[in-house]
């Protein structure tokens, strides 16, 4: 997968460590503070996901926040 910049990016996290940063969108939902990254899948994933493949989501570290998977918008 392919990190994308997402609209209304408000700050990289990571970047202060000395890693390339990761582009998050900083907003609310239900009232709750939430963090929201764009991710593209190049073609061979497109068609591995078209045929089954799964989508595997890894957190590091060893407790598991609440998490969200969606859709984006269809690229114009």
């Amino acid at each position: 997968m392919l990190i994308n910049a997402i609209e209304g990016t408000t700050r990289r996290l990571g970047k202060a460590q000395g890693y390339n940063g990761l582009p998050v969108k900083d907003h609310v939902i239900d009232g709750l503070r939430a963090m929201t990254t764009s991710w593209q899948p190049t073609p061979a994933e497109i068609k591995a996901i078209a045929d089954g493949a799964p989508i595997h989501v890894t957190l590091l570290g060893s407790s598991h926040p609440p998490i969200l998977l969606a859709l984006g918008e269809v690229p114009k």
